[in-house]
């Protein structure tokens, strides 16, 4: 099982779109500073979205395509319009 996930920092007022098979982990990682994209934001980094997806390829793909619409707009309507449970 694989997961794409946004994260929100408060301190940079910034969103992040990964994909991992472990979400505590990942999000440990982004908070700890040890991801150069999200260092500027940690610790505050909190998990607000994520899917579940049936394999790394799949996830991949979803992650790309919610990166290449960079849009905060549409990132914002992926948040509020699904729960995280």
């Amino acid at each position: 099982m694989y997961f794409v996930y946004i994260l929100y920092s408060a301190k940079t007022d910034r969103y992040y779109v990964g994909s991992t098979n472990d979400l505590e982990k990942r999000l440990r990682h982004h908070n700890l500073g040890l991801t150069p994209s999200t260092k500027s934001g940690s610790p505050s980094w909190e998990l607000v979205y994520h899917e579940v997806l049936a394999n790394r390829t799949t996830a991949l793909k979803r992650e790309l395509e919610i990166k290449k619409k960079k849009s905060r707009k549409y990132i914002l309507w992926l948040i509020e319009n699904r729960s995280i449970g």
